[in-house]
């Protein structure tokens, strides 16, 4: 399961609302970063049939069937810190989180 804070449903609200269209946020995962695998986010027009597909508070999140085993559990957060602003995961699979926090390992 994958869940998203009020916060992070609201940004992805307003930011499929710009964008004019979208089915909602794929969450997915790829390998890169220092620590092994880097979170990718993009928006979905249309879901693959073998996505699985998560809703919270009134958006759809997309995940494929490679990354969910790493994503399981995870809450997805959107939060700001001084003059900064982004997406946060609290995935408790992570084993190791690099210390730009763009990576991680399981």
């Amino acid at each position: 399961m994958i869940s998203l804070t009020p916060a992070a449903a609201r940004h992805i609200q307003k930011s499929l609302y710009k964008r004019g269209s979208g089915l909602g946020l794929r969450l997915a995962v790829k390998t890169s970063g220092c620590s092994g695998y880097a979170y990718a986010l993009e928006f979905v027009d249309q879901a693959n049939p073998e996505d699985t597909c998560f809703e919270a508070h009134g958006v759809s999140v997309i995940v494929d069937p490679r990354s969910l085993g790493m994503l399981d559990g995870t809450e997805l957060d959107f939060v700001r810190e001084g003059l900064n602003e982004g997406f946060k995961f609290n995935n408790p699979n992570a084993r190791a989180n690099c210390g730009c926090g763009e990576s991680f390992a399981v």
